[in-house]
């Protein structure tokens, strides 16, 4: 069976905080299981509805001195 999805998919494991579902604030945290340009996969300690408006940070590693970055990403949940 061959790939179907538009993006390349990376597997990359990298800390996430949901900020905002519905339009409601609700501090979760999870953490991301793949992602790419067009979406991502994340797991997260509370319930979100299929097609409920998201607002997330993603934090990338740093190397060195330099502070970790954080990614705002606004998106909606497409599986529960």
């Amino acid at each position: 069976m061959s790939e179907q999805r538009k993006n390349q998919r990376f597997e990359l494991k990298l800390p996430i905080e949901l900020v905002k579902a519905g339009g409601e604030g609700v501090p979760q945290v999870g953490e991301t299981r793949n992602l790419s340009s067009g979406g991502v996969l994340f797991t997260s300690d509370g319930k979100l509805q299929k097609g409920d408006p998201i607002e997330y940070l993603v934090t990338l590693p740093s190397k060195g001195e330099n502070p970790s970055l954080r990614l705002r990403c606004m998106g909606k949940v497409v599986r529960g």
